[in-house]
């Protein structure tokens, strides 16, 4: 064929790839077989060489396992396909489309290919969805935008999409970079699969893992494993991921990244999904994890600032913002817990003298210690730094003789630090509006406790 007379007419950057096909439906080479001027000029531009005719498509382009599936589809199915991605190793935006073209041999496939890179994002290219793709990515965005918890809408939507796979399982997992550790947001499981829940997999080296699929990713927007050719191909680049993935059940997988600002919040995939569907299934996903990252960082957002009014940063318990809110809430009967309700405040000795003769930051790692010591007592309620060396917390249902058990133990554990020496009042409100005078009752005693520590060490006292 005269794939030159054939390209002249193409403004655009297009090449023909060429496709090898084996007997049994597998794929081989793929190759440029021929490319128009705009194409020569374009890999001299960016390969710094000159193009030659039937090279091997990985020596100009970025190699890519997607690409190749379309390729082949459009060579030896004879799909006309149009794709709109992101680069994300080079940071630029590729505007793709694949025609099938006539083929006078039997084991070789051809079909053109038409391409235009761009640093920035065309929002009309992708928007140009078929009308199956583009409701499904709009019942996605409307279901985000409902009023209504979190968790229970992505929920929904992760059902919706497993739907939308014909899948065994999807699920969302997020990943925390400081913490370097994995949660999982929300799973949906067909009834009867067969396939073990990822929450079934979560360890501490989860975490790991995942970055590994990152790796894997390359410069791919997505990972689309449809048969066992691929999964053997997994097998030999990322074999724990692929040894997970079996254990689990899977035989085929597509995974895409929650990109956002250009950085990776976590990552959706599905497992045994309708192969029949994986060109919508990509074109829907590639745009859909796009809203439900930009929903996924903005309640990261929304928690972190809501962490940050409510947690004390040096100690990390909740502050006293989120004290007397809480407070506010169960006297008015907004937030309802288990009376009687006893009240504990403790407030430390000698941090004073810490700061004076060892300095501030000695002074910042006893409160740390505090802190942690209390949230070891105190482990099934909230502990409050009510300001300053002062921390209260409030433990709603618990008997007298546990409280004793507990301060008890405070105190024991105190022993065992340095410098470390609190002193605790209690009292208990058997109503919501006993909670203020139970405060102010506790407040008193702890200062008696405190005096009387004084009475003991008198030396200790403002030094």
């Amino acid at each position: 064929m005269d794939f030159e007379a054939m390209l002249s007419g193409f403004k655009s950057k297009t090449c023909v790839m060429s496709v090898e096909r084996f007997a049994n439906g597998d794929y081989g080479n793929i190759r440029i077989a021929a490319g128009n001027q705009a194409h020569c000029d374009d890999m001299l531009h960016t390969m710094r060489r000159p193009f030659v005719p039937g090279s091997p498509y990985a020596e100009y382009f970025p190699q890519n396992k997607n690409f190749e599936d379309f390729c082949c589809r459009s060579a030896f199915y004879g799909e006309s396909l149009h794709s709109y991605v992101r680069l994300p190793q080079m940071d630029l935006w590729l505007n793709m489309t694949l025609l099938p073209l006539d083929s006078d041999q039997e084991n070789i496939g051809y079909c053109i290919y038409s391409y235009e890179v761009t640093p920035y994002a065309n929002s009309e290219q992708r928007a140009s969805l078929s009308a199956d793709t583009a409701s499904a990515v709009l019942q996605t965005c409307l279901k985000l935008r409902d009023a209504g918890e979190f968790g229970g809408k992505l929920q929904e939507i992760t059902e919706d999409i497993r739907k939308l796979c014909d899948s065994d399982y999807c699920g969302i997992l997020l990943g925390d970079e400081e913490a370097k550790r994995c949660t999982l947001l929300c799973e949906a499981l067909k009834p009867g699969s067969g396939v073990i829940p990822i929450k079934s997999f979560l360890n501490e080296k989860t975490y790991e893992l995942t970055k590994s699929w990152d790796e894997t990713l390359g410069d791919s927007t997505c990972l689309i494993l449809k048969d066992q050719k691929d999964m053997a191909w997994l097998s030999t680049v990322n074999p724990r991921w692929h040894s997970e993935l079996t254990r689990a059940g899977a035989r085929t997988v597509v995974l895409f990244p929650l990109n956002y600002n250009d950085q990776v919040l976590g990552h959706i995939w599905a497992i045994n999904f309708n192969v029949e569907n994986t060109v919508k299934i990509k074109e829907t996903l590639e745009l859909t994890t796009f809203f439900i990252a930009s929903e996924v960082s903005n309640y990261q957002l929304l928690r972190k600032l809501e962490q940050l009014s409510s947690v004390d940063m040096l100690t990390g318990v909740k502050n006293r913002n989120s004290m007397n809110n809480l407070i506010s809430d169960a006297v008015t009967g907004k937030l309802g817990i288990a009376f009687p309700c006893q009240v504990v405040f403790a407030d430390l000795n000698g941090l004073k003298r810490v700061n004076d003769e060892k300095g501030h930051d000695a002074g910042d790692r006893l409160l740390k210690t505090a802190a942690a010591v209390l949230r070891k007592v105190f482990h099934d309620v909230d502990v409050f730094r009510a300001g300053g060396d002062e921390y209260m917390i409030l433990a709603p249902g618990m008997e007298q003789a546990e409280l004793e058990e507990r301060v008890k133990r405070l105190y024991e554990l105190a022993d065992r630090e340095e410098d470390l020496h609190f002193a605790v009042g209690t009292a208990i409100a058997r109503t919501p509006g006993e909670l203020h005078l139970a405060m102010h009752t506790a407040d008193e005693k702890m200062y008696i406790n405190k005096n009387e520590y004084y009475d003991r060490y008198p030396e200790r006292k403002y030094r």
